[in-house]
């Protein structure tokens, strides 16, 4: 699954995902959006099967209406993690000593 990050300024409004824009998302093969933000800066993680990150400029001029003053982020490494141990033992949650 493909996955970038959008970052870029926001005035005192908050930013808003119209219909439109999902539409437009969407089209680029995202499938799903999470929205972040501080007091200043809002930021974008697009991730999708079908999505092209070479796409993710197009992506981020459809939320923030520009891709002027707009940074992206690709992920470098991206996995999943589990609790069990890394010998294959079983997962020590009460931090108990072997």
């Amino acid at each position: 699954m493909a996955m970038a990050a959008v970052l870029f300024r926001i005035s005192g409004e908050e930013p808003k995902l119209e219909a439109s824009v999902l539409e437009e998302l969407a089209s680029l093969g995202i499938t799903s959006v999470a929205l972040l933000r501080d007091s200043c800066i809002a930021g974008l993680v697009l991730e999708g099967w079908a999505f092209d990150v070479c796409d993710v400029d197009r992506a981020a001029r459809a939320v923030a209406g520009t891709s002027d003053g707009v940074q992206t982020l690709r992920p470098l490494v991206q996995m999943s993690v589990s609790g069990a141990d890394a010998r294959g033992g079983e997962d020590n949650t009460k931090g108990e000593a072997r």
